[in-house]
């Protein structure tokens, strides 16, 4: 098998696979499809790069993260146009940039041709690239993917748009769905409360013109839990009874579970009304009980268990100011199969579970005057704290913000360390 890269047509850089590839520096997606074109094998394609072929799989699976320098290794021995990722020379870059790919999401938009055509791989192209962005979130501020994140919403609308009310404009409108959910989750993350709820109500409007009532209730549910964090309860609860309503025609359980857990925390933290967020949790109790073993209907990747309730059910009890019941479904969570997801969590995710612990065990520190519990409180928040600024979450670093103001207790030194962290100063 010759191994040696030779110049690929023209077309294949414009077919949508590759160029929606290119639009967002999706690598692995890249050089699969180029790997395809030459009739190679992953050992093949490793012996053209210069890597091992463990290397180029796990590049592959997107579990191997690439640095600029890399890309640009890649690209010059697979013969890669260097014009159509556009990342410049290699001296001219800042050297954080080169360490960090990600950031090199917003210098790699391409202009979309105006007559794009839309066939029947164009939803799936349009998924792929919405899952690679997901993949970048994890280890990518917001504010350096939502630029890309954004043109590829823009993107998706036009060809849903040029789809009209033809046979792949459902599909379409799906895919332009997932996409809108995560521009409003970078916005959130930004604390751009505005754009995220723009972004939140297109992918419930595009669920619901794809005809996919799960898909909706899915946004309509995170369009809900984003309402609640945003202080606004009531309009939260409004959009889990809208998406409640929208499953009646769906029997399956996981779906139920998840609407009714936010349901609960709705009411927990609007009026802090125990007696409803008990009855929504047991709901969400009997329907967790009641899920077959078989994988929930997508968009849910995940089943909704026992221990992701019993995270909730900690969420909860925060909101209504019980921290031994709050610390006792932490334990359980952490202690089910909820540790497996604790383990595989964007540092993001675990930051704002870790925020929620400190504030169970600084509820239960402050009640009893205990000065370790305060000084654990603060070590947990002071890490999470640290997270949200590394990966420049304003949502975390408010978070943070929020359980200091909430804390009144004596200034111990674990205190004044996370208030020089934090840059502010109370008392």
């Amino acid at each position: 098998m010759d191994r040696t890269p030779h110049s690929l047509p023209p077309d294949f850089w414009s077919s949508p696979p590759v160029s929606a590839a290119l639009a967002c520096c999706d690598m692995p997606t890249l050089l699969d499809r180029i790997r395809q074109a030459h009739g190679w094998t992953q050992t093949d394609l490793a012996a053209a790069v210069g890597y091992s072929q463990s290397w180029v799989s796990k590049v592959l699976r997107g579990v191997q993260p690439l640095t600029i320098d890399q890309v640009r290794e890649l690209s010059r021995r697979l013969g890669i146009p260097a014009g159509l990722l556009r990342l410049g020379d290699a001296g001219g870059d800042d050297p954080t940039n080169r360490r960090d790919f990600g950031k090199a999401v917003a210098l790699a938009l391409l202009p979309v041709p105006s007559r794009t055509p839309v066939d029947e791989t164009t939803a799936a192209t349009l998924t792929a690239v919405t899952g690679g962005q997901r993949r970048l979130d994890a280890t990518t501020p917001a504010r350096e993917l939502v630029r890309g994140v954004v043109a590829h919403v823009e993107m998706a609308d036009r060809l849903h748009e040029r789809a009209g009310d033809g046979p792949l404009a459902a599909g379409i409108a799906a895919a332009l769905s997932e996409a809108a959910g995560l521009a409003a989750w970078l916005h959130a993350d930004m604390l751009d409360v505005g754009s995220a709820r723009r972004y939140y109500r297109l992918a419930v409007d595009r669920a619901c013109r794809a005809g996919h009532d799960l898909l909706a209730v899915y946004m309509l549910g995170s369009l809900a839990a984003f309402e609640i964090e945003a202080d606004d309860p009531a309009l939260g609860l409004a959009h889990v009874a809208e998406a409640r309503r929208r499953l009646d025609s769906c029997p399956h359980p996981t779906p139920q579970a998840w609407l009714r857990a936010i349901e609960a925390l709705g009411h927990a933290t609007a009026r802090r009304d125990e007696q409803r967020a008990t009855r929504a949790l047991l709901a969400a109790e009997r329907a967790v009980e009641a899920a077959p073993a078989t994988a929930p209907p997508w968009p849910w990747v995940f089943p909704f268990d026992a221990a992701k309730l019993a995270g909730h059910r900690a969420l909860v009890a925060v909101r209504l100011g019980r921290p031994d019941q709050a610390l006792a479904a932490f334990a359980e969570f952490a202690g089910g199969r909820g540790k497996a997801a604790c383990r595989t969590a964007a540092p993001k995710q675990r930051a704002a579970v870790m925020l929620e612990v400190a504030t169970a065990v600084r509820q239960s520190g402050s009640r009893w005057r205990d000065t370790e519990r305060v000084d654990e409180a603060f070590r947990l928040a002071g890490e999470a704290l640290e997270t949200g600024l590394t990966y420049a979450s304003e949502r975390i670093v408010q978070r943070a913000r929020r359980f200091r103001r909430e804390y009144t207790g004596p200034v111990t030194e674990s205190v004044r360390e996370f208030d020089d962290r934090l840059g502010v100063t109370f008392g």
